[in-house]
């Protein structure tokens, strides 16, 4: 066998590995729904604030009651070091519920759990006050909007992506 055969090979070898080992390094699709009303966003943000975990099948019987309805939530992540204000921001669901955030400066790599009921603002939960659930468990979108109306994250579900 040559040389340039066997650098040939030995090129092809390496190259098939490496394509092996990052395919394996590659995350799985964070769309998945578990089963459970319980979604992983993708990330499509220029702004270090995205959206993290949601709840939107609150747990145990829909008995509209405030304990149920704070049990379907939606977490916004601050995954940078410094400090963002979230005055004037917007998280909204396909059917037009909107929440705007009033006074809330969320610390670097902190998070906020936007809760569908009644209860009082803390810096880890905000409430929106509502009366009935606003995440379909079925299909929807949440999409998180900055004070200047700019689309910064959104997340989709179920069959209407």
């Amino acid at each position: 066998m040559s040389a340039s055969r066997t650098v040939r090979r030995i090129a092809a070898t390496a190259l098939a590995a490496g394509s092996v080992v990052a395919a394996a390094a590659m995350p799985a699709s964070a769309d998945s729904d578990h089963g459970h009303g319980y979604g992983h966003g993708r990330h499509h943000s220029y702004s270090s604030v995205v959206l993290g975990d949601i709840q939107y099948d609150s747990p145990g019987r829909d008995d509209w009651s405030n304990r149920s309805l704070n049990r379907e939530w939606v977490e916004v992540t601050n995954t940078g070091r410094r400090a963002v204000d979230l005055d004037g921001w917007s998280l909204s669901d396909r059917s037009g519920n909107l929440y705007r955030f009033d006074d809330l400066r969320l610390p670097g790599y902190a998070t906020v759990r936007v809760h569908t009921g009644h209860g009082y603002d803390t810096r880890r939960d905000v409430y929106q006050g509502s009366w009935d659930y606003v995440w379909s468990n079925y299909a929807d979108k949440a999409t998180l909007r900055d004070n200047r109306g700019r689309t910064v994250d959104t997340h989709s579900w179920g069959y209407r992506r």
